[in-house]
C-alpha cells in the first residue's frame, strides 16, 4: 500500500503532439478563412450606445433646424415704419428749406453757427452749437425746436422729444415743434399721438399753414403704408 505524502496526487497531464495539432489545423481551416472571435459585454455595450447617440442626433436634427433657422417674416405683418426708412419719410419740409438771410446776422453766433450747421447737414456740429446758445438764452422756444430736429435726422427720437415738448413748454402755440412732435411720434409709430398734435395744429393755424398741411401729409402716407 502506497505510503501518503501529505501532498495531493497530481494527474498525469496529457501530452499534445505538434505533429496531431499541425495536422488538425491543415485539415479545419480554410484557404483566406479567419476565426471571428464572440464579442465581449464590452464591445456589446458600446455599440449599443453609439448607435443610441446616432438615433438620438437624428431625431433631433428636425427641431434644431426649426430652432436656429432664422424666421420666416410675412411682409403684411411688418410694422408700417419699417417697410420705409426713416429718411425717407416727407418730414419737416419747412426746416429742410432752412436758407440764411441778412437776419441771422443779428442772432447770437452759436444760433446763427447751428442754423448754417443744419444747412450743411451737420447734425452733430448743430446740436453742438444750439446747445451753446441754449444755455444763454434758455427762453427760446426755436433754439429747442433745432435742436429737436436736429436729433431726430440723426435717429435719436427721445432727446429729439425732450427739446420739442421743451419748445413747447416755453412756447405752447409753437408751430414748428407741433408739427415735429407729431412727425417723431408717428416715426414711433404711435399714430393716436401724432394725430392729437395735427389736431393742435387745426386750432392754432385757424387758417391753412404749412406745418398743418405737411403733418397732415405725412399721417396720410403712413396710412397708406398701414393698410398695405
Amino acid at each position: 500500500m502506497p505510503m501518503a505524502t501529505g501532498r495531493k496526487s497530481e494527474r498525469p497531464r496529457p501530452i499534445w503532439r505538434a505533429d496531431r495539432v499541425e495536422a488538425y489545423d491543415e485539415t479545419q481551416r480554410l484557404p483566406g478563412f479567419r476565426v471571428r472571435q464572440p464579442a465581449s459585454g464590452k464591445a456589446i455595450m458600446i455599440r449599443t450606445t453609439l448607435f443610441a447617440v446616432v438615433l438620438g442626433v437624428l431625431a433631433a436634427a428636425p427641431g434644431l433646424y426649426i430652432l436656429t433657422a432664422p424666421a420666416r417674416q410675412d411682409p403684411a405683418a411688418a410694422p408700417p415704419d419699417a417697410a420705409i426708412p426713416v429718411e425717407a419719410w416727407p418730414i419737416c419740409s419747412t426746416t429742410g428749406l432752412i436758407v440764411e438771410s441778412a437776419d441771422w446776422a443779428a442772432l447770437d453766433p452759436d444760433f446763427a453757427a447751428g442754423k448754417r450747421a443744419m444747412v450743411a447737414g451737420d447734425w452733430n456740429g448743430a446740436i453742438k452749437a444750439l446747445t451753446s446758445a441754449g444755455l444763454r438764452d434758455a427762453r427760446n422756444a426755436d433754439i429747442q425746436n433745432y435742436l429737436g430736429y436736429a436729433y431726430r435726422r440723426l435717429r435719436q427720437l427721445d432727446p429729439a422729444m425732450r427739446h420739442y415738448q421743451q419748445a413747447l413748454t416755453l412756447n405752447p402755440r409753437h408751430r414748428s415743434a407741433h408739427e415735429h412732435l407729431g412727425e417723431a411720434y408717428l416715426v414711433s409709430g404711435d399714430l393716436p399721438k401724432a394725430e392729437e398734435y395735427l389736431s393742435a395744429l387745426e386750432r392754432i393755424c385757424l387758417i391753412p399753414c404749412e406745418e398743418y398741411d405737411d403733418l397732415k401729409r405725412v399721417i396720410a402716407e403712413y396710412n397708406k403704408i398701414a393698410v398695405r
